[in-house]
């Protein structure tokens, strides 16, 4: 049954907000090598491929489906088998074929986190192959440098995105308020904006620990003040005086400036309040344009984004939350050389920026030189958000996810799957257990876990 456009936008969004895969399996090295192949290579190449991923429905599931039919009529003699998953079921699916053997050849990573783990369970194989095929000079060193390995680059970035403050222009311009730079701005600005009997609220905090929202609220806090919830050693930081104040401030927003059933809330259903225009801040990326567009498509004009909030006036501006969606490619792919060939034809300009049309401005591109190409300048959702788009693409391309600070590390993806900070302030605010208290248990139960996956 066909969904009416604008649900489908908003069904995309919705799925994808966190995030943002293939498998494959074949034969033709040189191909990815030495570019191009001619007629009488196409037929050489054969075999069957299968790639998971997660784009499952609405129009990036289109673009990806051209993409692979366009492949196929290229190499004949190839076949591309496709599965799709919801990007919450990716991990128990390759979780469960570590035990199973039933993996693909290539797929998406739901984020660079799976990608650590997947390699710790040693059943990826490096992606150098086709990066230098693409072009390594085309990837940020920053990007590539989170997804290696001693041995090499376990993922190729797909599209990128990075968190940055949204906010109501209108909202603000009726009170007379500037866009805050500060946190102690911004709580002022969401107080004053909070109008509980009409519905209003300043900003959303959600705790649902199906998600990792207080984490990534908490993690932005620590970093304006140059912190981060892990130590050098890889322990859990919840305890220092930054960390204190962080958890302090996020706990008043929640009680002055939010919803209270957003105690409970995921992702979804948080930026589902901004869709809808009853709250004037949020914190995401550009997936928040299509899905404003998808609800109430007469608030465009009236949303904006900043950078994140700053410590102190005049503190340089930061980037705290960066998601680059890897493709991986599997230790025991049946045909490697048609996986390689596959992967280095999605990036292909054409087929690439067909891609990132499905979702403009949410979904970045990873590669250099197709966000000055004509037809990617062309999109009319990009015209109008050309200022939000270089703030977040300027976010992308000075941070990294939350918890790699220091390089890739299995804590990061405990700490932000875990639910551990999302129980702890639920705890606060619903049981109203000391700050203290709670930050020390939640510490402690962090570390427990990360010397149990260190043990494994």
């Amino acid at each position: 049954m066909k969904r009416s456009m604008k649900t489908t936008i908003v069904a995309i969004i919705l799925i994808c907000i966190m995030t943002g895969g293939l498998l494959a399996c074949g034969a033709g090295e040189a191909a990815v090598a030495d570019g191009p192949p001619d007629e009488e290579e196409n037929e050489a190449l054969s075999g069957e491929i299968t790639f998971w991923h997660s784009f499952v429905q609405g129009s990036r599931m289109e673009a990806v489906e051209r993409a692979i039919k366009q492949f196929e009529v290229k190499y004949p003699n190839v076949k591309v088998h496709v599965e799709t998953m919801p990007w919450s079921d990716f991990k128990s699916r390759w979780k469960a074929g570590v035990e199973t053997g039933d993996l693909p050849d290539i797929s998406t990573a739901c984020n660079m986190y799976d990608v650590e783990e997947m390699v710790h369970a040693g059943i990826l194989q490096p992606t150098d192959e086709v990066i230098d095929a693409i072009g390594r000079d085309k990837f940020s060193d920053n990007v590539l440098g989170k997804l290696t390995q001693d041995d090499g680059v376990y993922g190729i970035p797909y599209y990128s995105h990075a968190y940055v403050m949204w906010f109501r222009k209108d909202l603000l311009l009726q009170a007379g308020l500037s866009v805050p730079e500060t946190w102690e701005e911004l709580y002022e600005a969401a107080k004053t904006l909070t109008d509980r009997d009409n519905g209003i609220y300043g900003c959303p905090v959600s705790m649902g620990p199906q998600d990792f929202m207080s984490t990534i609220n908490l993690h932005m806090y620590v970093r304006s003040g140059g912190g981060s919830l892990l130590k050098d050693d890889g322990t859990a930081n919840l305890t220092s005086d930054l960390a204190l104040a962080g958890i302090d401030y996020w706990v008043r927003m929640y009680e002055d400036c939010s919803p209270k059933e957003t105690v409970d809330y995921s992702v979804i259903e948080q930026a589902g309040l901004f869709y809808e225009g009853k709250t004037a801040f949020d914190f995401n990326s550009g997936f928040h344009i299509s899905g404003v567009a998808g609800k109430r498509e007469d608030l465009l004009p009236a949303i904006s984004c900043q950078t994140l909030p700053r410590m102190n006036k005049g503190d340089e501006p930061y980037s705290a939350v960066v998601s680059h969606i890897p493709l991986v490619l599997y230790r025991d792919a049946d045909s490697t050389d048609v996986c390689k060939v596959f992967l280095k034809f999605l990036y292909e300009e054409e087929n690439y920026i067909d891609f990132l049309d499905s979702i403009p401005v949410g979904m970045l591109p990873s590669i250099r030189g197709i966000a000055g190409t004509e037809r990617y300048q062309s999109n009319e959702m990009r015209k109008q958000f050309a200022a939000e788009e270089e703030i977040i693409r300027e976010a992308m391309l000075n941070g990294t996810a939350l918890g790699f600070e220091n390089g890739p590390n299995l804590q990061a993806g405990i700490l932000t799957s875990s639910g551990v900070i999302e129980k702890m302030f639920q705890e606060i605010v619903k049981d109203g257990k000391p700050i203290g208290e709670a930050a020390q248990d939640a510490e402690d139960e962090l570390n427990r876990l990360f010397e149990k996956a260190a043990g494994q």
